[in-house]
């Protein structure tokens, strides 16, 4: 597979103002201690020092400047990766606060500064122009013309890298030249900055830089001077800021100089985000020039499942193992509490809608029942008069005790009214009318199984028309993937509530519930039930004790959800997913994990015919399956490609 993994850094060096061997120096000895980092990216003007004001004008300044360019460049011939520096420019009669791109032992490009400020503690215009209006100029250093202007893009066509460059103010002011590039192509942008340090400013210049890279669906590498810059007006910081796609991946400010931030950027996600949000669009207007130059990935740019996973473990770049679920307690509860508020705004609006206030509902003492009642109860807050009418529908010798006592003593705390309808006699009749046997008939008897999840289905609906009621649905987002659902059976109602959530995430919800509902016995209840294994209960218990359990049958939900997850929503082929899997769970083999890659591909693709007809539910989350939305893909579609891309 193609590997788009790029280790990228920003670097704060400890300078001297004025002192460009000496720069340049530390500079060679840092770019030597990164072999392995793709992309480099030191502060604003770090040749010279950010604030050496009236110097800029000294025409020696202006020619070491140059030569320790070429220096630098030189650099970048045996390490293959790519260098971003600041330094002072001339072109014709002006002077530029330029962004020098290195790679392969030369100058690659320089990009000038577009927005200069000059306000407050900033008067760069007394020694720097604009070089807004400049494209298609070059400018000649040691004998070589070198691209010089604001319309180029650097490109290398091996990693599908594209970078963009801006210059500090460049991120501050809303027509950013970071936003043109990344809609000419770009997928990286460098900001070689810097920015003082004020009480405020850390927290705002986070946000822009984060914001950025989610709005433009890029990483932003933002490096910005240190405090070894002159501190005759002012104090700087060395924040240095890695983000990609609207979350921030490292930070650091006031380190110890000289830092070293580094990570990792996938290039894989950002592309397939872009394809996905087609309202990002393209600037088919513009006239960037591509100049060539090398990122070089980590490791080979073609490598085997083994081989990825290996990377992700060396260089210990964070896999997930639960991405639907925040791994802290307290983002993860809020979550949750987001969650259920949509879900039940969702139903409550669906009543209005309807004028139905009645809902009915089929409660198992599993866990998808139980947020689905819960879902009620928080719609009867919105809706004062909406009455919840609760089912349990047992099945003597397969309900199991604890499912069955958990379930009655749930409806008695959350419901308006209860019914049990016991459906055992009810199944050997329609059983034995269909010239099945009346018991189970053993291993992959799904007639018997699947009988009973349609008689309960059966029983709500009916129950709905004779009371003027709505059925609410309780399937979830894990077993429409899988199609762990009985068609026309648990995979029907009138308004499905969990419809986008995942099972590994169900239970948190619940979880959280039970910590904010305020009453010991539903506490007690609900915690109970999540300490409870999956079952759907459709097979004989083993005396009044579960018997049957899913995950045993279609593997743990939470390397399906992850499977799930890194499909949808990042676009992952199936051996891109098993090399992060091999990251996230260190204890799973390699066997193993394409072995549930492969079962999980073969359900979801040959379970997509229960996808294609779902009833109305709320998007919780980033992935849905809804075929309305967010999920459409064909019934007949092949599974062929995607198993073969195990092999």
């Amino acid at each position: 597979m193609k590997n788009r993994i790029i280790q990228v850094a920003a670097v704060v060096l400890e300078l001297k103002v004025g002192d460009v061997d000496y720069n340049t120096e530390q500079m060679i000895s840092l770019i030597r201690e990164l072999p392995d980092c793709g992309i480099i990216v030191f502060p604003e003007l770090s040749v010279t020092g950010y604030t050496c004001a009236d110097l800029f004008l000294s025409d020696l300044l202006l020619i070491r400047s140059e030569e320790a360019l070429v220096k630098l460049a030189h650099e970048t011939e045996s390490t293959g990766n790519l260098v971003v520096t600041g330094a002072p420019v001339r072109f014709r009669n002006c002077l530029y606060n330029c962004a020098a791109i290195l790679s392969c032992g030369r100058i690659k490009a320089l990009i000038p500064k577009t927005y200069i400020p000059n306000y407050s503690e900033f008067y760069e215009c007394r020694w720097f122009t604009s070089g807004k209006d400049i494209k298609g100029g070059t400018v000649n250093i040691n004998g070589e013309d070198i691209p010089f202007g604001t319309d180029i893009l650097v490109e290398d066509p091996n990693t599908g890298a594209v970078l963009g460059a801006e210059i500090c103010e460049d991120l501050w002011i809303p027509d950013k030249p970071g936003t043109h590039a990344v809609l000419a192509g770009a997928n990286i942008i460098v900001n070689t900055s810097a920015s003082d340090e004020l009480i405020g400013k850390q927290e705002y210049r986070t946000q822009l830089v984060t914001q950025q890279s989610g709005a433009c669906y890029c990483a932003y590498i933002y490096a910005s001077s240190g405090v070894c810059e002159s501190s005759t007006d002012l104090v700087f910081s060395g924040h240095s800021i890695i983000a990609q796609n609207g979350k921030l991946l490292a930070e650091s400010i006031f380190p110890d100089l000289p830092h070293i931030e580094k990570t990792s950027i996938d290039l894989g996600i950002i592309m397939h985000d872009r394809l996905r949000q087609n309202t990002f669009g393209n600037d088919t207007s513009s006239c960037y020039r591509r100049i060539p130059a090398n990122m070089k990935t980590h490791g080979p740019s073609e490598v085997s499942i083994s081989g990825l996973a290996g990377i992700l473990k060396d260089h210990d770049i964070p896999v997930d193992a639960n991405p639907f679920v925040p791994s802290d307690d307290d983002t993860r509860d809020i979550r949750c509490r987001k969650i259920l508020r949509i879900q039940s705004n969702g139903l409550a609006t669906r009543v209005r809608a309807t004028g139905i206030k009645s809902l009915l509902i089929g409660v198992s003492g599993g866990l998808d029942s139980t947020l689905a009642l819960i879902v009620c109860a928080e719609a009867k807050r919105i809706i004062p008069d909406i009455k919840i009418i609760s089912y349990t529908m047992p099945s003597r010798g397969n309900t199991s005790d604890l499912t069955y006592t958990n379930a009655k003593r749930l409806m008695e705390l959350l419901s308006d009214d209860i019914y049990e309808v016991p459906i055992e006699e009810s199944v050997k009749l329609h059983l034995e009318q269909l010239g099945h046997g009346q018991t189970y008939q053993g291993e992959g008897d799904v007639t018997y199984e699947n009988a009973q999840a349609r008689m309960r289905t059966y029983i709500l609906m009916d129950a709905a028309n004779m009371r003027n009621g709505l059925v609410v649905g309780t399937g979830d987002l894990s077993e429409l993937a899988l199609g762990w659902c009985t068609y026309n059976g648990d995979h029907m109602s009138m308004y499905a509530v969990n419809t986008s959530v995942p099972k590994t995430l169900v239970r948190f919800i619940c979880r959280s519930y039970a910590g904010m509902c305020g009453n010991m016995e539903l506490r007690d209840v609900l915690l109970s039930i999540c300490d409870t294994p999956i079952t759907p209960e459709l097979t004989p218990n083993d005396d009044g004790k579960i018997a049957q359990k899913t995950e045993e049958k279609i593997g743990k939900y939470e390397l399906n959800d992850f499977f799930l997850y890194y499909t949808l929503r990042h676009g992952f082929e199936p051996s891109r997913s098993v090399a992060y899997a091999l990251k996230a769970y260190p204890d799973l083999s390699y066997d193993a994990a394409v072995t549930a890659a492969r079962n999980f591909f073969k359900r979801f693709f040959s379970q997509q015919f229960k996808r294609s007809c779902l009833p109305d539910g709320p998007k919780v989350g980033s992935v849905s399956l809804s075929p309305r939305g967010d999920w459409r893909m064909p019934s007949d579609a092949q599974v062929a490609l995607w198993l073969d891309d195990l092999k």
